[in-house]
């Protein structure tokens, strides 16, 4: 990996490094004190402040205050950076051709500036959301109750896509409405209105929601409408899902 760190460089200096990083195809960090000028499909100006600015290998160039997670500006990749020295002062501005925008950084002060060049080719994997608990109980149904058959996922219907419908030991039609956060009041409801869907077979059909918690407003709206609730924490570990296929009704 290649780094590169300054505090407080000279102008002369900080436009030698930013072109540096911007040939190299480097991420770049830079702490300013600095105007912000936006135009294109609108106008915006944003007054001297100090902020954190980064210039991406990529070309994206974010703009983040102090505050929020959000930045306050930013250009996608693909944008064309240009820097310059303008009356003693340094100007870097991201220039997108279609559609035609222009975000210009006037730097008043430059506090910091660091470059790195590293190598990241690694895709995010996550868990621990409701597909990896839909996964999880498939391969191993009993996590539900013994004797638990899983036979589709994301089962259509009019008011929406059911989670797991499967059948229990006894044969009746057990629908499955899987939370991987606490489950509230909504989601109680989203498991009634699946059950509306078998009306005809109301005595046959058991609606389950599952998650790691439950709201007590929940709780007893479940033990109202004679629904069921089981605890469950969504796996936290990451694994390689395998190809799984389930009888039709």
């Amino acid at each position: 990996m290649i780094l590169k760190i300054e505090q407080n460089p000279s102008t002369k200096d900080a436009l030698k490094i930013i072109n540096d990083a911007i040939s190299k195809r480097a991420s770049l960090i830079l702490i300013v004190c600095c105007k912000v000028k936006y135009e294109g499909r609108a106008i915006s100006r944003l007054g001297l402040g100090e902020r954190t600015i980064l210039i991406k290998g990529d070309g994206s160039f974010i703009i983040h205050q102090d505050r929020n997670l959000e930045p306050i500006n930013w250009q996608p990749p693909k944008t064309k950076i240009n820097v310059r020295e303008e009356n003693g002062r340094l100007i870097i501005q991201g220039i997108r051709r279609n559609p035609e925008e222009i975000l210009e950084l006037e730097i008043i002060n430059l506090n910091l500036i660091s470059y790195y060049l590293g190598k990241d080719t690694k895709e995010l994997e996550l868990a621990g959301y409701e597909e990896d608990m839909r996964e999880m109980i498939l391969k191993n149904p009993n996590l539900i109750e013994k004797g638990f058959r899983p036979t589709s996922k994301e089962y259509s219907t009019p008011t929406g896509f059911i989670d797991i419908i499967g059948k229990d030991k006894d044969g009746k039609i057990t629908i499955l409405e899987l939370k991987s956060r606490r489950a509230g009041i909504n989601a109680v409801k989203q498991l009634n209105r699946y059950l509306k869907n078998f009306s005809d077979h109301k005595k046959f059909v058991r609606g389950i929601l599952v998650s790691p918690s439950v709201t007590d407003d929940a709780r007893e709206l479940l033990k109202e409408k004679k629904m069921e609730y089981i605890k469950l924490e969504p796996p936290k570990e990451l694994e390689r899902k395998n190809n799984i296929t389930l009888d039709f009704f």
